[in-house]
């Protein structure tokens, strides 16, 4: 059978088994079988053996169950309410005022996260109900939290490097300097746009209830202390070189439970639900990760990416071109498939046609992120507007259509990004 056969045959069992309902981590580890089974001369039960337990324990992984976790605790506490508290008195004199709470609020939260729907439901909790009952448009107000809780993603920790690390095998600390300045960055350009928003709809943004003197604003900046320095012992002990990036997520699992102890949501309720929903979501992870490394074997005995990098690369694409065809690609899948799903089920075959264009591994996994994050934002598989439905109890439709402008932010950040690769790779080269 031609290659264009075999690719068709495995796709088409790809889709009916993600059709039948299967779970996608079971899903790939049968299309992976059935390829090694069919056209391949390996024991494919041997191979499916050998590989799953390798994946799966990777001593790379063991910080993404702890950020998890991390995250998951953090959810259960008071953040949320204490960051607006701080944050509030300092947006009022900016054009679209307290609205700035939600891209400052993720990007926060995103810094002690890693998990953009974690992001979007931690500050949302808080933001959704205090700018609705202050009179802020509903639109702006939904449309500015899903695109800034995307920011869960790109501002380490993040759950979706230390996935692109272990498949790219590239260093996760690294990838977590890279994807600094590109999250200040895109939170910059979310503001960015909120304030000319603002000042092309005056009318829409509600009067300050009052105006605080200096004292006072620094006198309401003691609720951020909290969450400053848990960012400063996770990412400072990173970035200081005192841990790694699995130490460093212990580190704020520890923290995570000793501010939730401190603010008095800490008992035997939320202990057990913040692990239990830790270990839920990592188990699927997990089983997702399995599938793809079997899946990845099986392509390779085949010879499909192989196959694929050679028919790329006589297509005679330069490496823009590649990159715009890429982020297109992503932005197709991210409409049926969660943003785990799409890069363990891609990197093994796209990862030798990067390589052989030359393209930097560190600057693409933050471009991966960054596509990634539009698929949070683009239905019919939104993440982030699946929270936000549940939230505001709006037509998934309506959540899509308020968040639009976000994402082609995102696609102006995807463009910056090629142009100024400085902006991903100038940290990990410096540090």
């Amino acid at each position: 059978m031609s290659d264009f056969g075999i690719t068709a045959l495995l796709i088409l069992a790809l889709f009916a088994l993600l059709g039948s309902g299967i779970w996608i981590g079971l899903t790939l580890t049968g299309v992976a079988w059935i390829g090694m089974q069919l056209f391949s001369a390996r024991p494919a039960g041997d191979a499916m053996a050998v590989t799953i337990w390798g994946s799966a324990s990777s001593w790379t992984l063991t910080a993404l169950p702890l950020f998890v976790w991390m995250g998951e605790i953090l959810f259960r506490t008071k953040l949320s309410e204490s960051m607006f508290r701080g944050l509030a008195p300092w947006v009022t004199w900016l054009p679209g005022r307290l609205l700035h709470t939600n891209v400052i609020g993720c990007a926060i939260f995103a810094a002690v996260s890693g998990s953009s729907a974690a992001t979007c439901a931690t500050i949302g909790k808080m933001s959704l109900p205090e700018l609705g009952k202050r009179g802020y448009p509903e639109g702006i107000t939904i449309g500015s939290l899903a695109g800034a809780g995307t920011l869960g993603l790109l501002i380490p920790p993040s759950i979706i490097m230390i996935v692109y690390g272990v498949a790219a095998d590239v260093s996760i600390a690294k990838l977590f300097i890279a994807g600094v300045i590109p999250g200040m960055l895109l939170a910059a350009l979310f503001s960015g746009y909120l304030m000319v928003w603002a000042l092309f709809n005056p009318g829409k943004v509600p009067r300050p209830d009052r105006v605080m003197s200096l004292g006072e604003k620094l006198h309401e900046s003691r609720h951020l202390i909290p969450v400053v320095v848990l960012i400063a012992a996770v990412l400072g002990s990173i970035y200081a070189g005192i841990a790694t990036a699995t130490e460093a997520a212990a580190v704020g699992v520890v923290g995570s439970l000793i501010l939730s102890l401190v603010q008095g949501s800490l008992n035997w309720q939320t202990f057990r639900d913040s692990l239990m929903g830790a270990t839920r979501l990592y188990c699927m992870i997990a089983l997702i990760l399995a599938g793809a490394a079997f899946l990845t074997l099986s392509m390779g005995y085949i010879g499909l990416p192989r196959h694929l990098a050679e028919y790329i690369s006589g297509l005679g694409l330069s490496p823009f071109m590649l990159i715009i065809a890429l982020a297109v690609f992503y932005i197709v899948l991210g409409c049926f498939l969660d943003g785990i799903s799409m890069v363990v089920l891609t990197m093994g075959v796209l990862l030798p046609t990067v390589q052989a264009a030359g393209i930097d591994l560190i600057w693409f996994g933050i471009f991966v992120v960054i596509v990634v994050e539009m698929a949070q934002i683009t239905p019919p598989v939104g993440f982030n507007l699946f929270v936000l439905q549940g939230m505001t109890g709006k037509d998934i439709a309506y959540v899509a259509r308020v968040t639009m402008p976000f994402f082609f932010l995102m696609c102006a950040m995807v463009l910056l990004l090629w142009f100024f690769p400085q902006i991903a790779t100038w940290l990990p080269k410096n540090m």
